[in-house]
């Protein structure tokens, strides 16, 4: 099934223009099938993203999400194999009833400082549906194949038995 013809059922989110996001254009899908849109720097000059210091960068824009809907901010592969760009909070929860202005946390893991310029491409957000729900309480839980076992208890091997999955 191609992309064109899939079937998707699609949510409407609310954007908002700051006056210094003004002329950057709607965030947006470099392709068909991505499922990011990119978030860009609305910056009026250079920034300088110091090793190992977090920057929050400004987006120029804010939100109005649908209930039980989060935009999680992530980082752009491109900048993190290049440069060790990441966002410091990767993913970034930017719940439904936010208003603000979105901005990213970006950290710089290389050896080098990098500058970020007006309109650069940053990271990326991506919606999800998220289910509410409500807890009960108990003494026990069931048990599972898992159990209690955590931290890499799965170990870096593949499974030797598939039909587990």
């Amino acid at each position: 099934m191609t992309h064109a013809s899939a079937k998707v059922d699609s949510a409407t989110v609310t954007l908002r223009v700051l006056p210094h996001g003004e002329g950057l254009g709607l965030p947006r899908r470099a392709s068909a099938g991505s499922v990011g849109y990119d978030l860009q720097a609305a910056v009026s000059d250079k920034l300088l993203l110091e090793v190992r210091t977090p920057l929050a960068v400004p987006c120029g824009i804010a939100l109005a999400l649908p209930d039980f809907t989060e935009a999680q901010i992530r980082p752009r592969s491109g900048l993190a194999l290049r440069h060790a760009i990441t966002c410091l909070n990767a993913p970034g929860t930017i719940d439904s009833d936010y208003r603000g202005e979105i901005k990213v946390i970006l950290v710089n893991h290389g050896n080098t400082p990098f500058v970020i310029e007006r309109g650069m491409r940053v990271a990326q957000i991506v919606f999800a549906r998220v289910l509410p729900v409500r807890f009960v309480e108990s003494a026990a839980l069931e048990a599972s194949v898992r159990d209690r076992k955590g931290f890499g208890s799965s170990g870096m091997q593949a499974l030797a038995d598939e039909s587990a999955w």
